[in-house]
């Protein structure tokens, strides 16, 4: 007999305030947008946000996949994992470790997102991380940076080795682990995990090809900052605002279940 998942309390909008409620709102869309992707891991991998006007954030409810996320099933919890809200879910507690450690440190970071996509975890097992081989690969290489495994995320002791490791950079290779973005909204970090996720495919797919590899030239390579901001008319994001609405109806389309 199958259960069906513990359900979330169902005034969660009228106990917060409106800005929570659309940060919820977005970023249970993001977890739907990930599954729609194929991004998503069973039950594993997280992304969260920050309640707006607070140090609290919001995390996914350890038990549910990302197609069952509803912005009320959305766990609150503060920066030393405590949850601030009652709520019938636990989380995962290797995803308070990662996600906390940068909330800690990036106050300008409403958003990270990290996944554990089999084209990303093949390229963060490679020595050389992330070639620049393609376009899309410019806007990652522009801020990216990479940490150690250093086993599943329990240890609270990596939050200062990971901090470290992130440093003002938006994009985090984890090797042997998987790939996160972060950034001043949800829309912007869906669109870097976009981006990031895409530079992965092409690069397996180019190597699996099996011919030399035309490598960007680096002096194209050490403009991508200008470029990145040219391009998405953001020299503070990624453009994301760009492409959330069309994203947002294209879920509304498939799957508009997020918003309760």
């Amino acid at each position: 007999m199958s259960l069906a998942p513990v359900q979330a309390p169902q005034n969660v909008k009228d106990q917060v305030s409106a800005a929570e409620w659309q940060t919820r709102v977005d970023l249970a869309a993001c977890y739907r947008l990930v599954a729609l992707h194929g991004w998503d891991d069973l039950i594993f991998t997280h992304i969260s946000a920050k309640v707006p006007g607070t140090d609290d954030f919001l995390i996914n409810p350890y038990g549910l996949m990302f197609h069952e996320i509803t912005a009320s099933s959305l766990v609150k919890v503060d920066q030393a994992g405590n949850k601030r809200m009652d709520s019938p879910y636990e989380i995962n507690p290797a995803g308070y470790t990662i996600h906390s450690a940068i909330h800690e440190v990036r106050h300008d970071v409403v958003c990270v997102l990290h996944t554990h996509t089999a084209a990303g975890v093949a390229v963060a097992a490679q020595k050389q991380g992330v070639l620049p081989i393609s376009q899309q690969s410019l806007f990652v290489l522009s801020s990216l940076a990479y940490h150690a495994y250093e086993g599943v995320a329990l240890n609270h002791e990596e939050k200062a080795c990971l901090q470290a490791d992130l440093g003002e950079n938006n994009f985090l290779m984890l090797h042997n682990h998987g790939l996160l973005t972060c950034g001043s909204s949800i829309a912007d970090t869906f669109l870097m995990m976009f981006t990031f996720q895409r530079a992965c495919d092409i690069q397996v797919l180019a190597q699996n090809g099996g011919a030399e590899l035309i490598a960007i030239e680096p002096q194209i390579l050490a403009g991508a900052k200008a470029m990145v901001a040219a391009v998405t008319k953001s020299a503070q994001g990624m453009g994301g605002a760009l492409a959330w609405p069309a994203l947002l109806r294209k879920l509304d389309l498939q799957d508009p279940g997020y918003k309760s």
